[in-house]
Formats: C-alpha cells, sequence, structure tokens
C-alpha cells in the first residue's frame, strides 16, 4: 500500500477513540499471535485524508499541547476547543528542565532521623513546634481524639504525604501523651503487642506510640487479635497507640479512619505564621506566585518547604526566582522519587501504570490501565528475559493507583467519529506532571528506553486515533528532550515505513514536537521533501501542512517545490504520480482552513500564474478547502463560504481572492466539473440554510465577469437536479436573480 492512495474516510471509532486496538506490529506474526493479537492486514491500513487526520490530532492531542488554537481555521475547531497550556511557554520550560536547584526536604518533626532520640522518643519541644503549624478541622480531630481515647489504638489511612503522620503525632500531643515513643516501622502485626514496651515513667503521665507506615503483606496482615492485644498492653501503662497505613494495607477486621488533607492555603498561612509575622504572611500569600503554587495540588511536604523558602525570601535570603521555580523543582522531586523507589515501595506495575498515565492524561482511565499492562509486559522482558511476562488480571484499585500518581478521576466527552461519548478519565492533578515524567524516563532511566520504545511501536499500530496520536504526543516530548535518539529509535523508522498508519504517526510526532518548541523541525522536512525516498516526501508535505500555519510563506515554497518536481519528473502521462499531488493539494487545502489562511490566500494569488505545476497545485487545494463545512455536517455552513461572507466587511482582499479562485476554478478545463459539482453541494445546503443562502447570494454576482460565466451559472442554476432526482429546489431560481445579465 503506498503512501497517497486516493484519501479515504477515518477508521470507524470506538468509545476510547477508535475500534479495538490491533495486535500486529513489529513482533514476528507467531509472536504476535502469541500475545493475543493477529497480523493486521494490509486492507485496514487505509490512507486518511488530511483534514480528517487533522481532526484526530485536534481531538486526541494532550492538553498541553493546545493543537487547536495553532492548527485549524479561524484558531479553533468545530470538533471542540482544545483546553490547556500553548507549547513553547511552560511546555518547553518543564521539558528543559528547571534552572534553580533545590535539595530534598522533610518536614520539621516527621523525618524519624532527624526527630527521634537515641531512645525512641520524640522531643516535646519539637511536638510543640510541630503543633504551632498544624492544620485541621476541629470536628475532625475532636472525633479522632474522643475515638483513640475510648479503643486506645487507632488506625489512621491515608496516602503519602497527605500528613497523616502530622497527624497522629499531634493526636497523641492532644492528649497529653508524654513521651510519645516511635516504634520501628518493619514491625511485623503479630509482634506489636511486644513492642508496647517502654520504659516506666516514674511521673506516671501517659504515654503515647506512634508507629508510621506499618508494613502489611498478603501473608502477613493487621487482624484484630493484633490490636486486641496491644489494646490490653496500652491499657496497663495508660498509653495510647497510633498506626499509619497506606492505602493498599491489608487489614482484617480491623477498622480504619481514613485521613484526608487540610486545604493547601490553610497550611501555608498556618506555617508562614511560624516564619515571619503575619504582615508579610498576608504580602506573601498576596504574591502571584505563591496563588499559582497553590491552584497546582502540592503535598503539604512541598508546602512546608514552600513556606521555609518564602520566610528565607522574605529576609533577603533567596531571590523572586527560585519562589517561581519551587513549584516545578518539587515537582521534579517527586517524579524522581516514583522512579527511584525499590519494588517494595512502589511496584515495577506501578511505575508501567504512571509512565502510561503520562502519555494518556486526560484519556479514559480502562484504556491506559490496558496500555500499562501492556508496557509493564515489556518491561519485565527487560528486566528478565528468560521469564515470561505475567499481568495479574484482578486486584488493582482505581482510587489506590490515582492516589499514588496525585492524579484525578472525573467524567468527560471523548471524541469519537460518532459523535461526544462519555467516558470515565484519569488526569494528573498538575498538568506538568506528564512531561516532567516523560523527561525524567528517557533521560534518567536509559535501560528502560527499549521496552518503551516497543510500546510506542505498538501504540502506532493500534486501531484507536487516540492511542496513535498519543504515542505521537508522547515521542514529542521525548524529541524536545532528546531530539537525536527520538529521530533514530523512533521517528525515522515509522517515516520509512511502507505502512501509512506508521509515517501518519511520525508525522504527528514531528508536528506536536514542533508546537512545544523542538528545534530544527522545519530543517528535518525541508531535507525530507527533497529526499529521493518517497515516504520521505509524503511525511514532510503532510507535516508542512500542519506546522505550515506558524510559517506559510516557506510551506507554500516547499509545496510548489515539490508539485513542479512532479511535473518535471513527467515523462509517460501514466506514470504521472496522482496520489502525491493529491497529498500536495490536500496540503495546501490545510493551509488554506488554517488560523494563517488570510497569508495564504494571498501567497496563492500571487503564485497562480507562475507554471501548470503550481496552478493545477492552488486550484485542486482551493477545491478541497471549499467542501469542507462548519462541523463538517452534511448541511452545515461552507467554510469558505462563511470566510467570504465576513471578508465582504472587513477584509475586502480575501474577499476579491477568494471570488478570484472561484473564477479561475470554473474556467479552468480540468477543474471545472468539481468546482460546479461543488457549487450544486452550496445550492442544495442553501436550501437548508439561510446563512448559506446570504452568502452564496453575496458570492455568485462575483463570479461573473464574462458572458460565458454567466451561461455556466445560470444553466446550472436552472437544470440542476435537487436531491434523490427532484427537480431544482426553489433557493435556486432565486439565486439565478442575482447573477448580472451578460
Amino acid at each position: 500500500m503506498t503512501a497517497g492512495q486516493e484519501p479515504q474516510g477515518p477508521a470507524p471509532a470506538a468509545p476510547g477513540g477508535g475500534p479495538a486496538p490491533d495486535q500486529g506490529g513489529d513482533p514476528a506474526p507467531d509472536e504476535a499471535r502469541k500475545e493475543g493479537g493477529a497480523e493486521e492486514s494490509e486492507e485496514r491500513d487505509q490512507p486518511q485524508n488530511a483534514w480528517s487526520a487533522r481532526r484526530d490530532l485536534v481531538d486526541h492531542s494532550p492538553r498541553t499541547m493546545n493543537v487547536g488554537a495553532r492548527t485549524s481555521f479561524g484558531g479553533g475547531y468545530a470538533a471542540g476547543d482544545q483546553h490547556g497550556v500553548s507549547g513553547g511557554r511552560v511546555t518547553g520550560d518543564v521539558i528543559m528542565g528547571s534552572k534553580t536547584e533545590i535539595h530534598h526536604w522533610s518536614f520539621s518533626g516527621l523525618s524519624a532521623a532527624a526527630s527521634v532520640t537515641a531512645s525512641g522518643e520524640i522531643p516535646r519541644a519539637r511536638l510543640d513546634r510541630l503543633a504551632e503549624s498544624f492544620v485541621a478541622a476541629e470536628e475532625t480531630v475532636a472525633g479522632l481524639l474522643d475515638r483513640l481515647r475510648r479503643e486506645r489504638v487507632l488506625v489512621l489511612s491515608g496516602a503519602r504525604f497527605t500528613g497523616r503522620r502530622t497527624a497522629a503525632l499531634m493526636l497523641l500531643h492532644r492528649l497529653g501523651a508524654s513521651p510519645v515513643h516511635v516504634l520501628d516501622r518493619d514491625t511485623s502485626p503479630g509482634a506489636l503487642g511486644e513492642r508496647l514496651t517502654a520504659p516506666a515513667d516514674s511521673a506516671g503521665g501517659t504515654r503515647g506510640y506512634v508507629l508510621c507506615d506499618l508494613a502489611t503483606r498478603r501473608g502477613s496482615p493487621l487482624r484484630e487479635p493484633h490490636v486486641l492485644a496491644a489494646r490490653d498492653r496500652l491499657a496497663e501503662q495508660d498509653a495510647y497507640l497510633v498506626i499509619t497505613v497506606g492505602p493498599t494495607a491489608v487489614l482484617e477486621d480491623v477498622p480504619a479512619v481514613e485521613w484526608r488533607p487540610p486545604a493547601a492555603a490553610d497550611v501555608l498561612t498556618a506555617h508562614l505564621r511560624t516564619v515571619t509575622d503575619e504582615e508579610t504572611a498576608g504580602r506573601l500569600l498576596g504574591l502571584p506566585d505563591v496563588k499559582e503554587f497553590l491552584g497546582r495540588g502540592h503535598q503539604l511536604r512541598e508546602i512546608a518547604a514552600f513556606a521555609r523558602l518564602l520566610g528565607r525570601y522574605a529576609a533577603g535570603e533567596v531571590t523572586e526566582q527560585a519562589v517561581a521555580d519551587f513549584s516545578l523543582v518539587s515537582l521534579e522531586n517527586q517524579v524522581q522519587e516514583w522512579f527511584e523507589e525499590d519494588e517494595s515501595a512502589i511496584h515495577l506495575r506501578d511505575k508501567a501504570f504512571l509512565v502510561a498515565l503520562a502519555a494518556f492524561d486526560g484519556g479514559p482511565y480502562a484504556l491506559t490501565a490496558e496500555l500499562s499492562d501492556l508496557l509493564y509486559r515489556f518491561l519485565q522482558k527487560t528486566e528478565n528475559p528468560a521469564r515470561v511476562p505475567e499481568v495479574p488480571v484482578f486486584g488493582t484499585h482505581m482510587g489506590k493507583r490515582l492516589q499514588l500518581a496525585r492524579a484525578e478521576r472525573y467524567e468527560g466527552d471523548e471524541h469519537t467519529e460518532w459523535g461526544p461519548v462519555t467516558q470515565t478519565k484519569a488526569a494528573f492533578a498538575d498538568d506538568r506532571v506528564s512531561l516532567v515524567l516523560l523527561r525524567e524516563v528517557w533521560t534518567g532511566h536509559p535501560s528502560a528506553r527499549p521496552a518503551l520504545i516497543e510500546w510506542l511501536r505498538r501504540l502506532a499500530d493500534d486501531g484507536r486515533p487516540l492511542v496513535r496520536t498519543r504515542a505521537a504526543s508522547t515521542v514529542a516530548v521525548l524529541a524536545r528532550t532528546d531530539l537525536p535518539s527520538a529521530m533514530a529509535l523512533v521517528i525515522e523508522p515509522w517515516a520509512l515505513s511502507n505502512r501509512f498508519r506508521h509515517r501518519l504517526v511520525a508525522v504527528n510526532s514531528l508536528t506536536l514536537a514542533h508546537l512545544i518548541d523542538t528545534p530544527n523541525i522545519p530543517r528535518i522536512l525541508d531535507g525530507w521533501s527533497e529526499d529521493g525516498d518517497r515516504r520521505l516526501r509524503w511525511v514532510a508535505v503532510r507535516a508542512y501542512a500542519l506546522i505550515g500555519p506558524e510559517r506559510p510563506e516557506q510551506a507554500l515554497a516547499a509545496l510548489r517545490q515539490a508539485a513542479r518536481r512532479l511535473y518535471a519528473d513527467l515523462g509517460d502521462p501514466d506514470d504521472f504520480d496522482r496520489e502525491m499531488a493529491a497529498e500536495l493539494a490536500e496540503a495546501v487545502e490545510l493551509l488554506l482552513l488554517s488560523p494563517a489562511a488570510a497569508q495564504v490566500l494571498a501567497e496563492l494569488r500571487e503564485h497562480l500564474d507562475d507554471d501548470r505545476a503550481v496552478h493545477d497545485l492552488t486550484l485542486g487545494g482551493f477545491i478541497n478547502a471549499c467542501r469542507r463545512t462548519e462541523g463538517d455536517e452534511r448541511y452545515g455552513l461552507p467554510l469558505v463560504l462563511g470566510w467570504y461572507a465576513r471578508a465582504t466587511t472587513d477584509d475586502q482582499t480575501a474577499a476579491d481572492g477568494i471570488a478570484l479562485l472561484w473564477r479561475r476554478a470554473l474556467g479552468d478545463p480540468n477543474a471545472t466539473r468539481p468546482a460546479l459539482d461543488l457549487l450544486r453541494e452550496w445550492v442544495l445546503i442553501a436550501a437548508r440554510s439561510t446563512a448559506t443562502e446570504w452568502a452564496l447570494a453575496a458570492l455568485l454576482p462575483r463570479l461573473v465577469t464574462t458572458t460565458p460565466e454567466y451561461q455556466r451559472l445560470s444553466h446550472l442554476l436552472r437544470t440542476m437536479p435537487g436531491e434523490d432526482g427532484n427537480p431544482p429546489p426553489p433557493v435556486a431560481a432565486r439565486l439565478l436573480t442575482t447573477l448580472p445579465v451578460r
């Protein structure tokens, strides 16, 4: 199947963005079948026209790349607006990394190494200082205290870095427990009671114990008998115990109370008041960088560290830039922690999910989980090629997974060929995470590259447009981080593939890489457009159509040169590469329906009569553009016609250009028939749309400057059949009256 076959419509899409995934791809057929798939037939790898391919790119690209505003007609796109950070601002800064060095930090009073004496006690003074910045709803604390007094043992459940350990210490502090003993987190549940052996207190006061991050496993859960034994020991000592566990802790008949972190603004305010005065704290809270920080969903430990940095800023010890950079640096630290943790802390399957969520941020959760398990299998093969990769079928919990990833679940619409479909989606709370995470995996953990590349190649073979688009966006981020490696390992093999689907993913990868300010993408396309390999020329043409709005003169010059090369190579007319000619026309079509439409129209008008190759390219692209309607609806207002109607009042140059190209298309022997057929379609739309009728009534008189032009259009309006073979619609007669008689 060659690259430029007559464009076909997009492949059917499933609720997640397309049909079920192809399981073919790079593995040999036998291997693919062993993995549960089948080799995809060539018939399914049908070329997709440039317009629908751009629609998929806009619909499915990540929120951080805001593709619609930079590639679509008038700065928007009928299928839905894209929200997020425009490429080249936050995106570029995130991928290139921060300029300020900030070390890892910990809560004051929380680190066991920093806060526990040789006897295992937390000093009372340290607890007092921690109490000064502790924030929680009083009714919540009161309820927990009442339960702790009653039962003596309280299990507090929560995600890491939500303040669960601080809450445990403060509950004991509020009870007046002194001293407070820290138990080793490696204490087994069965040995819990044996560890409650603090030395006798001569003062006879209440004692406290805290066991943070109790380690439990399937074969060693925390059971009710363990708690009852501990309670008996505590009653003998007049003591209390608070145990903190993670969301995945294994508990049997042991009730746990979920700890929810307080509001970030309240925590920051409380911490600022401990490092500066009230007036300074109020001024700091009003800084734009502080407000942005609070909107990023940072962890409590990061908020505490930020408060200390703000205190230093108020004292003149650090710069304003350090304050601005802190949010991103703390995010980078978190991502590094995720992938530096060993298997006991964060399982390889969870790390695979983090990578998949970075690629499919804001996409359907089920799709992300499905493809994360595929990556998990490839990572297992990297770790141990002799082992058969295994993926547990059950045992994962959506909420716990998203909690680890600092992500949110929500219901949202996913674009499909049939319209929006509601899906359960997942997205990082901070939209910068995906960019930072992909950079960290690619550059910080090169051993993961073989599995990641194999995974991306499989995604490029998938039947779902969403999956293929996210493969491209992921590679774009990798290219921004390390262009030579991304080109050699991923993009160039796709571009040189004989399969249309792979080449289209290469096009989208280069386009998105350019939109996030990856350098040298235009140079790559310029070189490929002159390459002897037809596949590379095809990729360059498609990519010019997408990045052309940012450099329309250069893009059109390259397309004209490519068209001239086609005609120069023409020997036998039967050898004319009609498929590449069609691709070039589609590229002009996209540029005409882009934010640079006015500049493109002026360029087309200026070069219309340069030579036959450019003439045919211009008229072919113009007629293609005239076929497109708002929202791709059958009877939607034609986009070029709507543009003409607006231009008659605010851009007469554009209106003149549209009328000129229409007259030239109608008068060209090779373009007359498709142009007349298109006008007939417009008349049928006008029969259902008053706005289209008025716009067409304004355009038609401009298309008559000679007697043959009048005869051609009047004959069309008098004789055109209606739909289903009916007589001409009444609107045709009304439009006929607008033609100036010649």
